[in-house]
């Protein structure tokens, strides 16, 4: 983030892509938009909802649709699962009202005639729902906000991109899929002609779409690809790290090509979901050093402590599937240990830009973290941090692999949810009610992998056991 940036960071609504409610109702009254589509993140991140017959949206639904309780209480097949105390079968699976945020509305170029707007979820009583993605990363920022901060965020994505469709894809089993690009082509620029189509399609759709990358470029692993996205205010920035899957999936299938967010989709091949940010108290960046300053200005050591200290126990808000836990890989550019360092890429926290740019780095989450879970784990580790003053560690130099005296990443998702599930900093944090949501998300996605047989069992045991 440049410093002549500063000035413009939380008047993101003046961006290309947006519209007004006023500018909505013009829009359709001369026929520009027809669809409104309404839509939450659930507890993957995925935008789920309704299209709406545009009239019938302004018409009607302003104030509140409706939609069935289990969109918090799946599994990744939006299969329902039992045991959540926000909704199941001895409850009916009622209803939760769908409450649009008027400030989100935006334009999907990409799709014409039909606009997105972003929704929370509230109880028939108007209280809003404590375990919904969007409303846990407001609570944090709330509290932060408490304290005379505001946070801004930036994403750094990575996926892979395949060839062939998603239905090809999954009539192959997903096996033997072959990358859009044969080999590594980190910071390549003489990409396949049909890579580069799909970048310049990506690019359009998402400055039309209000969420303009500041950069694309292809990564280390074959079919590889990076964006990042400049500094914004923190809700909008995960807001439109939600609408960029949905553009990257609908032009990849447009392609014929197919991504895949996951974490870890092949071996040695790791893809990360790096969170840019910084505290702000009006203007001035907190994590800046002013003019003389040889130390960490307090607020950023006070942070940085409560990051390695607070995130050994949220790790399922950051790593949710067993799958996040095989990126975690010594020299492979994804941490093994809750390190810190300047400007040092094998550690969990980077502090990295200059001057009133300067922000933290978190190279923990992983591209299948759902964007509001993963910052709100580490505004609330870094709520930890400023509350409770715990001891800073020494920064790492050189190798963080070899940090011995680090705590490790969790080896596993088993691993993880222990440390979670009666984590005093995470109930502190969320509350006991959305601390035992995640944790029963987190033990079905568990059981659902026991209980399968892999291909390497097969490789190993079939003919040897």
């Amino acid at each position: 983030m440049r410093g002549d940036q500063s000035s413009q960071l939380f008047n993101h609504r003046a961006a290309r892509g947006f519209l007004s409610l006023d500018g909505l109702r013009a829009a359709v009254e001369v026929g520009e938009v027809a669809t409104v589509m309404l839509a939450i993140p659930d507890m993957l991140g995925r935008l789920k909802g309704k299209r709406l017959d545009a009239r019938v949206f302004l018409e009607r639904m302003l104030s509140g649709a409706e939609a069935c309780a289990y969109l918090l209480a799946t599994d990744v097949d939006m299969n329902p699962v039992p045991g959540y105390c926000l909704t199941g079968w001895d409850q009916g699976y009622g209803d939760l009202s769908v409450i649009p945020d008027e400030s989100t509305i935006r334009v999907l170029s990409y799709l014409p005639g039909t606009v997105l707007v972003h929704a929370d979820l509230a109880h028939p009583d108007g209280e809003l729902v404590s375990v919904a993605p969007r409303h846990m990363l407001r609570v944090q920022l709330e509290r932060l906000q408490a304290r005379g901060l505001q946070v801004c965020a930036g994403w750094e994505s990575e996926f892979v991109l395949y060839e062939g469709t998603a239905p090809q894809a999954r009539a192959a089993r997903y096996r033997r899929l072959r990358p859009v690009s044969p080999h590594n082509l980190d910071y390549a620029l003489d990409h396949p002609p049909q890579l580069s189509d799909f970048f310049q399609h990506l690019e359009d759709a998402l400055h039309g779409a209000g969420t303009p990358p500041e950069s694309v470029k292809t990564e280390g692993a074959p079919g590889q690809v990076e964006v990042t996205f400049p500094y914004g205010p923190a809700l909008p920035a995960c807001d439109s790290y939600t609408v960029y899957k949905h553009a990257v999936r609908h032009i990849a299938q447009r392609r014929g090509m197919t991504p895949t967010f996951m974490a870890a989709p092949a071996a040695r091949v790791g893809s990360g979901l790096h969170l840019h940010l910084s505290l702000w108290s009006g203007e001035r960046n907190a994590f800046a050093a002013r003019f003389g300053e040889t130390d960490l200005p307090e607020t950023m050591r006070q942070s940085l402590a409560g990051l390695l200290s607070g995130l050994p126990h949220m790790a399922p808000l950051y790593a949710p599937t067993p799958n996040s836990y095989k990126r975690f890989a010594p020299h492979s550019f994804a941490p093994t240990r809750f390190t810190w360092g300047h400007d040092n890429r094998t550690c969990a926290v980077r502090i990295t830009g200059h001057a009133e740019g300067r922000h933290l780095e978190i190279r923990l989450p992983g591209a299948d973290a759902n964007p509001y879970l993963a910052l709100a784990a580490a505004l609330a580790a870094i709520h930890h941090g400023l509350t409770t003053e715990p001891e800073l560690p020494p920064h790492t130099t050189g190798d963080a692999y070899q940090a011995r005296d680090a705590l490790p990443v969790p080896r596993d998702l088993g691993e993880a949810l222990a440390d979670f599930d009666d984590s005093k900093i995470a109930q502190n944090a969320f509350g006991a009610a959305a601390v035992r949501h995640y944790a029963h998300s987190t033990q079905h996605e568990i059981d659902a992998h026991r209980k399968r047989v892999t291909d390497t069992e097969l490789e190993r045991g079939f003919l040897r056991a």
